[in-house]
């Protein structure tokens, strides 16, 4: 994959650093060394994130995503450790991450889309207009539920299923899918926004799930057809290329991408792919106790 340095690095970095030296100046005495050297780390793990826009290849020749100057891709590894900072299990098998260029995972206010391929076979979209999405409502919380147990012995949060922040809805004409979940994970009394969509492409699903608060769904909504706008399969892999005497066909439909059974081909909890979206690098590098003080440190994101 193409690298390309954005003004993300050079211009932001600059100020960043002026903002920063001058409010260490103003608290010194209030941040310990200890906290001192955990911002340092802070610092050092979102400049070595490989940030990147332009045109990336995703798969082997499977689709591509043209990624603008106000959003900022990350590779499949750079994505885990992202993740993993937030508080999820390792293991989500993401294609790459996409973040608005004036945020970086840091900040408190970020929200995020994963990528990722289930090549599956080609998905039937036959049962869409049948489903009855309260009920899959209902199974959704159940399988939920039932998996909370072994994500706590894991040293997980557990995840109840608030309800449809979008409820599903599948444009036939683009293959297209669309729904939002709200979450709540452990005892926080915040909820987490998963905003999902799907397209439909020739052998697999091409997944792009947006992590956020629930309390951003209106600028999830906003930015939600400029992001979709990013992703195009390529020639010989788009929906309407499907030859059914070659191309294998998935043993799920719509009901199942929506409900999250595919999943169990992995071996992976019911549920398992929620995404947890939380300030979880402080606790990794151990700037908890900082607060909002040197949160400020980073306000602004990305840019200057």
């Amino acid at each position: 994959m193409q690298t390309i340095v954005t003004r993300i690095t050079v211009i932001a970095w600059v100020g960043l650093w002026c903002f920063a030296a001058q409010a260490q100046d103003d608290s010194e005495r209030e941040l310990s060394a200890e906290d001192q050297k955990a911002l340092v780390e802070m610092r050092t793990f979102w400049e070595s994130l490989d940030r990147r826009t332009g045109v990336v290849p995703l798969g082997d020749d499977l689709a591509k995503l043209d990624v603008p100057d106000d959003f900022y891709f990350l590779d499949a590894e750079d994505t885990e450790r992202v993740l993993v900072a937030w508080g999820n299990p390792p293991g989500q098998d993401n294609i790459g991450m996409l973040f608005p260029a004036k945020y970086t995972p840091f900040d408190e206010g970020t929200w995020a889309v994963t990528i990722s391929y289930e090549d599956d076979g080609h998905v039937s979209d036959s049962d869409a207009s049948g489903i009855d999405y309260a009920q899959l409502l209902n199974e959704m919380r159940s399988d939920i539920r039932a998996g909370n147990s072994e994500r706590e012995s894991d040293g997980y949060p557990s995840i109840e299923l608030v309800g449809w922040a979008e409820p599903p809805r599948y444009d036939a004409s683009s293959r297209k899918l669309y729904w939002a979940k709200e979450l709540r994970f452990g005892d926080s009394d915040d909820s987490t926004l998963n905003y999902e969509i799907r397209a439909l492409g020739r052998t697999g699903v091409l997944s792009m799930t947006f992590v956020a608060d629930a309390a951003q769904l209106g600028e999830i909504n906003r930015r939600r057809e400029t992001v979709l706008g990013m992703a195009e399969f390529n020639p010989g892999n788009r929906y309407e290329d499907f030859d059914s005497n070659i191309d294998e066909v998935a043993a799920y439909g719509i009901g199942a991408l929506i409900a999250g059974k595919v999943a169990a081909k992995a071996g992976l909890l019911a549920g398992g792919l929620l995404l947890l979206k939380k300030f979880g690098v402080l606790l990794v590098l151990g700037l908890a106790a900082l607060g909002r003080k040197v949160k400020s440190l980073f306000a602004g994101g990305a840019r200057a």
